[in-house]
């Protein structure tokens, strides 16, 4: 019996994270304004109304939401300051139904009568079978705007299936969205990418 080396091993469980990684978190795609010169901003503040909050109330979502922000925000430097803040921060969550259709490749066989054999033949057929598959998809949208010219210079999405029932595991997918978003932004509050 031959064993397996132990840097096969190794690169066998980086892979084996490296997919479960991929898996589990939710997709990230991110924009900035190339004109944007993000040397300049210090402070920051909540845009006011969120974009969430287009009804006029909050939520336990949101105000989740709004710490996290705060949490990433502070983690770069950024000092909140809501009367003179260098940027403005707005997030918008929404979840959609959603329907996947595909198909999945099948056989089965039918079975004749030959007459000449006497006895039953088996032929094979093959054939696409369409597949449904109806999830939630969630989309958390964060924008960073230039606050004294109130244009967008950076937004971030997530977007993921929405698979979580309890609230702690809202808040935990919650937590998760915006680390994810933040840490496609380059940006501290001194100018430097980190």
């Amino acid at each position: 019996m031959r064993t397996i080396r132990t840097p096969v091993l190794a690169w066998l469980a980086v892979l084996a994270l490296l997919l479960a990684g991929c898996a589990s978190g939710p997709t990230v795609r991110v924009d900035t304004d190339p004109e944007a010169d993000f040397s300049r901003y210090r402070s920051w503040a909540f845009y006011e109304p969120i974009a969430m909050e287009a009804h006029g109330y909050s939520s336990y979502t949101t105000e989740r939401v709004r710490a996290a922000i705060r949490r990433e925000m502070d983690a770069r430097g950024y000092a909140y300051d809501p009367a003179s803040p260098g940027l403005r921060v707005n997030f918008q969550g929404i979840v959609e139904e959603k329907t996947d259709v595909y198909t999945v490749p099948r056989t089965d066989f039918q079975y004749y009568y030959s007459y000449r054999a006497r006895s039953y033949v088996a032929v094979p057929v093959w054939y696409d079978e369409a597949q449904v598959s109806r999830y939630r998809q969630g989309t958390l949208t964060v924008d960073l705007v230039d606050a004294g010219l109130n244009r967008l210079v950076w937004t971030g999405s997530a977007v993921g299936r929405v698979t979580r029932k309890t609230p702690e595991e809202r808040a935990t997918e919650i937590d998760a969205a915006v680390a994810a978003i933040f840490a496609q932004y380059p940006y501290q509050a001194t100018g430097r990418t980190p």
